[in-house]
């Protein structure tokens, strides 16, 4: 079962590592490589996963990205990819998600901009963590055996990046 915990300076270092593993693994394929999600913001409570966002020229062969990511560990979850994202997780007990996009959508933009306003703005990290930490105590105890998909942890986290897309926009990130 894995809940949430507070920030630690572990998690960058695990995405080094891991991130040197992948590159070298898709080799010149890779037109971005970043920490992002809610352990790549520092003071951020997150579920101990790393993730990590790959930007790619085209997420249309799915299989290639599937089958060279195969032999790091990575399983690809169809149920957890969109049109926007390949989506891919490593470890059992799950510590990686790999989300794999293209510039040909805003799936990569968002995640960028809302970690980077996030770590321009420390207040709305609080008021996210307060947001977590309310829908975790309500939070049924089945629901801990993946987190990423509970409704009810994940209750009102849309609209707040919603909100925080918003903001960014304003201010011209």
């Amino acid at each position: 079962m894995i809940g949430i915990e507070k920030y630690s300076s572990e998690w960058p270092k695990k995405y080094e590592l891991e991130s040197k593993k992948i590159k070298a693994t898709l080799e010149y394929g890779i037109k971005d490589i970043q920490h992002s999600g809610s352990t790549s913001i520092p003071g951020m409570f997150a579920k101990p996963l790393i993730d990590i966002g790959i930007l790619v020229d085209s997420i249309e062969n799915i299989d290639i990205f599937v089958q060279k990511l195969k032999p790091l560990g990575y399983v690809y979850r169809p149920d957890m990819s969109s049109v926007e994202r390949i989506f891919l997780r490593k470890g059992d007990p799950v510590e990686y998600h790999l989300s794999i996009s293209s510039s040909k959508y805003t799936f990569w933009k968002r995640q960028i901009v809302f970690r980077d306003y996030l770590r321009k703005h420390p207040a709305y990290v609080e008021e996210y963590n307060t947001l977590k930490l309310k829908n975790l105590e309500g939070t049924p105890d089945g629901d801990f055996l993946d987190l990423s998909q509970s409704k009810t942890y994940n209750q009102g986290k849309g609209d707040f990046v919603d909100k925080i897309l918003k903001l960014a926009e304003i201010e011209g990130m």
